[in-house]
């Protein structure tokens, strides 16, 4: 017999009045530990951001606003999301293949075992190897968390439980503040010395382990995927053949090339460009709170002052950063799903843009960046709510982590040359000769690259609309159309 696999409309109103009435128990915990599996997973990266420059002005034994920290920290930056793009890339089509909760318990262990191993870091190099490692687990999250849920959720809700999916991400984001608020006591009450402090952020970022035992014991395989396994028509051969069936179907081509700018423009705009406001703050801060100090002696005499006023300014900016974040997921979702997913987008990119090139402009003082980052977070991290939302519609089961990881992760390799060509322009176009603690390369640089939302909102006048559509499935491709949906076999 073969039948369509049945779906109900987004807005459809039979039923439970709210959407979250329609999930069951085993729902909630599918989404649970998806959510888990995100919000520690942007709590690594996150963790990684603050960090980065201690960590490596303690590793090269250079003070934190020195040029070359700064550059060098643009350079493991690159080097993550590199890892973070190869690991998306194999663990998408990979998790098409063996299955979305497999997968997802391997990537969880690579990036938790890699965050402890930070920790015993002695030089820049291996800091950089053991970031590239964490990216591979990291990149393959998202992808697979996001396919599981879009399959295991009723459509009617699918929409709100992936937006709420992605808005929990900021929640692991802002405990990555309260994680450094807490290390950063330890070197306040001389527990750990101030130079080392970062190496317990990363020792908490291991944690996730713990995950594993429990998601792999009771989570098991979406109904749509068991199915395809059951008839045989899941991706055979090498995780290539995965790719080599999008890539050859027109319609899931297309999907691909819209769904990977889109989410390009986004990661490339938060990765390599927002991503470095806590580096432009450490180099403000620094000379705000330095100013009344006005010789050599004083300075030295107030230094671990001034570090420890600087540590909180930037932990308060991120939180309200990220509490921004969480405002602006909310409203990309309903906005997502009353107008669609193009307008969504329309209005979360222009959002991106004009408030990160606003910031990076103006932004002088720690209480500039208290009002100041909450826009930011709201306008770059927005979109994110719609990459978990839009990317799996655009792609049938068989090939839905392929796709959804493909078109997040690319954005990964953008970012990476997008951070190396940001560390060209501070330290080499916008660079200021005898000031190598000048912010304006930092602030130039960003600005400039802020020309990338132009992307997206190009994009958007080709994407197809999703909102109120099924989840796609299996087509075969027409020479000339391509377009039409053949029905799913289901015994």
């Amino acid at each position: 017999m073969t039948t369509s696999i049945p779906t109900h409309s987004e807005s459809s109103s039979p039923g439970p009045r709210f959407w979250w009435q329609h999930l069951t128990a085993y729902h909630w915990f599918v989404l649970l530990v998806a959510s888990m599996a995100w919000f520690f997973d942007c709590l690594d990266q996150r963790i990684f951001s603050l960090a980065r420059i201690p960590a490596l002005s303690s590793l090269m034994h250079l003070p934190s606003s020195d040029g070359s920290v700064q550059h060098f920290g643009k350079i493991v930056t690159a080097f993550f999301l590199i890892g973070w793009g190869i690991g998306g890339l194999l663990f998408g089509a990979l998790g098409d293949r063996f299955g979305r909760t497999r997968m997802l318990t391997v990537t969880i262990l690579i990036y938790s075992i890699f965050t402890g191993l930070s920790f015993f870091s002695r030089s820049g190099w291996d800091f950089t190897l053991f970031r590239f490692m964490t990216g591979l687990g990291v990149g393959g999250v998202f992808g697979l968390a996001v396919a599981l849920v879009a399959e295991t959720v009723p459509a009617i809700a699918r929409t709100q439980a992936l937006g709420l999916l992605q808005l929990l991400s900021a929640v692991g984001n802002i405990s990555s503040s309260f994680v450094k608020m807490g290390v950063d006591s330890l070197g306040t009450h001389g527990i750990v010395a101030n130079s080392q402090t970062w190496r317990y952020m990363f020792l908490v970022g291991a944690a996730p382990a713990l995950m594993v035992i429990f998601s792999a014991w009771f989570l098991r395989e979406p109904e749509p995927w068991l199915r395809l396994k059951e008839a045989g028509l899941l991706p055979k051969g090498n995780i290539l053949s995965s790719y080599a069936k999008v890539i050859g179907i027109a319609r899931w081509r297309r999907n691909l090339v819209i769904g990977a700018l889109i989410a390009s423009t986004g990661v490339v705009g938060l990765w390599a460009i927002g991503e470095y406001a806590p580096d432009l703050q450490r180099n403000l801060f620094n000379t705000y709170y330095s100013a009344p100090f006005t010789t050599k002696a004083e300075l030295e005499k107030h230094a671990k002052e001034i570090a420890d006023h600087v540590n909180a300014a930037i932990n308060y900016a991120f939180l309200l950063n990220q509490i921004g974040a969480v405002v602006g997921m909310w409203l990309f979702t309903r906005i997502a799903l009353t107008w669609g997913r193009k307008p969504a987008f329309f209005l979360g990119f222009i959002a991106a843009m004009v408030s990160t090139v606003f910031v990076y402009w103006k932004m002088t003082t720690p209480r500039d960046a208290y009002w100041m980052m909450p826009l930011m977070g709201a306008g770059q991290l927005g979109v994110f709510a719609g990459f978990s939302i839009y990317l799996p519609e655009l792609f049938p089961s068989a090939l839905r982590s392929t796709g959804t990881s493909f078109c997040y992760n690319l954005g990964r390799f953008a970012a990476a040359g997008g951070s190396f060509f940001s560390a060209v322009l501070s330290k080499g176009v916008f660079a200021v000769p005898g000031n190598p603690t000048s912010p304006l390369p930092l602030r130039y640089s960003a600005i400039s690259m802020c020309v990338i939302f132009l992307i997206g909102l190009v994009t958007l006048w080709f994407a197809p609309e999703t909102k109120g559509q099924p989840l796609p499935e299996e087509e075969t491709d027409a020479p000339r159309a391509g377009f039409a949906v053949a029905p799913v076999a289901v015994k």
